[in-house]
C-alpha cells in the first residue's frame, strides 16, 4: 500500500479542495501516518474521509474535522496545547508538530495507554500524557494557550474557560447525542467570545463537567 499517496490524496482531495490551505498544517498532515493510529485491518480506510472507529465505541475523526479543528487553532509554534480526549492519538501528533508542547488526557485507560505507547514509538517527545476526566481539565499545569475539546459536550466545561490563556483558543463539538456544532472561542478581558463554524458529529465527552457515565 503506498501510503504518501493515500496522504497526498488525502490532502488534495479531502483538506485543500474543502478550503483549508494553511501550509504549515498541509505539511504536517502530509508527514504523520495516519494508518499507525488505526488498526491494522483498518489501515486501508485510514485515510478516507470519514471517522474510523479505534475500540471501546470511540473513533479516530475525519481527516478533514482534524484538519478543520487544528487550522481554526491558528496554531505559530509557540502555543501550549491542551488536548481533551487522546483517542487513538492522532489529532496529538499534529498538534504536537505544530505547538511547543501539548498536554493530552484520555479517560479510557486501555485507549490511553496504547495512544501514549505509540505516540513514545513515534519519538514525539513534547507530549505530556493523563488518564483521568478530561471535562477537570489540567489545573496544574494551567493557564493554556489553546485548548481542543475533541468529544461532544452540551456547553463548555467551566474548568476548561478557566484554564485557558487571555487571548486563547478553545474549540469543542457543542450540542447532544448526534448533532453537535462545532465552535470556537475566544477570550478577550476574561471573556469568551465564541462563534459557529459548522455541524459535526462526536462522541460524547464523559466526565464531571460533560455527560455521566452509563
Amino acid at each position: 500500500m503506498d501510503y504518501v499517496a493515500l496522504r497526498k490524496k488525502m490532502v488534495e482531495e479531502h483538506i485543500i479542495r474543502r478550503g483549508i490551505t494553511t501550509k504549515r498544517l498541509l505539511d504536517v498532515l502530509l508527514k504523520v501516518e495516519r494508518h499507525k493510529f488505526v488498526t491494522q485491518d483498518l489501515s486501508d480506510s485510514a485515510y478516507s474521509d470519514f471517522p474510523v472507529p479505534i475500540g471501546e465505541g470511540q473513533t479516530i475523526s475525519q481527516p478533514y474535522m482534524v484538519a478543520l479543528m487544528t487550522d481554526l487553532l491558528n496554531l505559530k509554534g509557540e502555543e501550549k496545547i491542551l488536548e481533551i480526549g487522546t483517542g487513538s492519538g492522532y489529532q496529538t501528533a499534529i498538534l504536537a508538530d505544530l505547538g511547543r508542547v501539548v498536554y493530552t488526557i484520555e479517560r479510557m485507560k486501555n485507549l490511553g495507554k496504547n495512544a501514549f505507547c505509540l505516540l513514545d514509538t513515534l519519538q514525539y517527545t513534547n507530549i505530556k500524557t493523563k488518564i483521568g476526566d478530561g471535562s477537570l481539565g489540567w489545573p496544574e499545569e494551567a493557564p493554556f494557550d489553546r485548548i481542543i475539546i475533541t468529544a461532544a459536550t452540551a456547553r463548555m466545561p467551566l474548568p476548561l474557560t478557566e484554564q485557558l490563556k487571555e487571548g486563547g483558543r478553545i474549540i469543542a463539538p457543542l450540542g447532544q447525542d448526534f448533532s453537535q456544532i462545532l465552535t470556537l472561542g475566544e477570550k478577550t478581558k476574561g471573556n469568551i467570545d465564541y462563534k459557529q463554524v459548522c455541524g459535526c458529529v462526536f462522541v460524547p465527552l464523559v466526565g464531571k463537567f460533560g455527560e455521566k457515565e452509563k
